[in-house]
């Protein structure tokens, strides 16, 4: 569904939340470190061969960043998910990326509930999640559906190839088009960089397109610089040349970047508040007390609040509408009182010219 006409606003200083998730080897810390030009996740260290069985668990960690693009302050949230992936059954992984997801939107339900709001009040609510796809040549792995398929109804999750230069070209675009085949089969609803050719301005439809026939981006990361013509590039070297991070040639990570941190973030905001917030609200209100969705994490004390939370939710809505309705009818007043201030006017100003022309009449008699 898209949100028309916002796609393109700039904001100053503005808050986003990214959540990079896929199981270790993808690239993901070196492609949020390339991202934030700047070390904010810590590789892996190596394990030590009596120790490499264990299966330590998933772990979500957010970290906090300042970031400039093209002018804007961007007070960047990365929430980072070591361990997923790495144990035989993911099933834990899946339901706490799950849990973190709804537990932001909780915060932000209970402090709207709220009758006096709490001014330092943080909304951490992630707008985007990268889901790394190892570059195995092949197809989607029935993790990656399934985590996918469970997440998409949350947040907007954008696939992307990691480490991307481990395949040729040719082996690239096959992997993409199987991976799309696949989530269009299995009916995913990524975030697909959705537009409106009636809506939307030419500029936005095409600029939509051409990222939408990118998915799923294929990245390249890398925290060493190489001097060309003069200049540091990014590079990763190999011993038959090099692959530039910039070079839209070489990955499609200036397109990501450019995307997430500057044309889409207002978009990404604005579906995370207005669609998949506004949905899971509605479904946590409207949950009965004897539903057995989640019973074990819903306090007894939200069970006794939730009807009196539905009832404030209406009112809410219905004050809306009536602030809504006078300010339409006040602004249906003030134009017909111009109108009518202007039609006397004009009057007055006949009324002259006539009682000018009678007496200009008169004299010349």
């Amino acid at each position: 569904m898209p949100i028309s006409g916002r796609r393109r606003n700039k904001v100053k200083g503005v808050q986003f939340t990214i959540m990079v998730v896929g199981a270790s080897g993808t690239g993901r810390t070196t492609f949020v470190n390339t991202l934030c030009e700047t070390e904010v996740l810590q590789h892996k260290e190596i394990e030590l061969p009596e120790t490499a069985h264990f299966e330590s668990g998933i772990k979500i960690k957010p970290s906090n960043v300042e970031l400039e693009e093209d002018g804007i302050r961007i007070a960047l949230t990365v929430v980072d998910t070591p361990g997923f992936g790495d144990n035989i059954d993911n099933e834990h992984a899946f339901q706490e990326i799950v849990n973190y997801l709804e537990r932001q939107y909780d915060d932000i339900l209970a402090e709207q509930s709220r009758i006096k709001r709490n001014p330092r009040f943080q909304d951490n609510r992630v707008h985007a999640l990268l889901y790394f796809i190892p570059p195995t040549g092949h197809a989607l792995r029935e993790m990656d559906i399934e985590l996918m398929r469970r997440l998409s109804p949350r947040v907007n999750v954008i696939p992307v190839i990691g480490k991307a230069d481990s395949l040729t070209p040719k082996e690239l675009k096959a992997f993409k088009k199987r991976i799309m085949e696949d989530i269009d089969f299995y009916e995913i609803p990524i975030y697909n960089f959705p537009y409106d050719v009636e809506e939307d301005d030419e500029d936005t439809v095409a600029d939509n397109m051409e990222l939408r026939a990118l998915l799923p981006f294929a990245v390249v990361g890398s925290e060493e610089e190489m001097e060309i013509d003069g200049e540091p590039v990014r590079v990763r070297t190999y011993p038959w040349g090099i692959v530039e991070v910039d070079n839209p040639h070489h990955s499609d990570f200036v397109r990501l970047r450019s995307a997430i941190l500057g044309s889409h973030l207002n978009d990404l905001k604005s579906i995370t508040e207005d669609i998949l917030y506004e949905t899971y609200r509605t479904e946590k209100l409207s949950r009965s007390p004897d539903s057995n969705i989640r019973d074990s994490q819903i306090l007894p004390s939200e069970l006794a609040t939730q009807s009196v939370r539905i009832k404030e939710e209406q009112l809410r809505r219905e004050e809306e509408k009536l602030r809504d309705i006078e300010m339409r009818v006040q602004r249906e007043i003030n134009e017909k009182r111009q109108e009518l201030m202007a039609k006397e006017t004009a009057l007055r100003n006949l009324e002259s010219r006539i009682t000018s022309q009678a007496g200009a009449g008169t004299l010349s008699f």
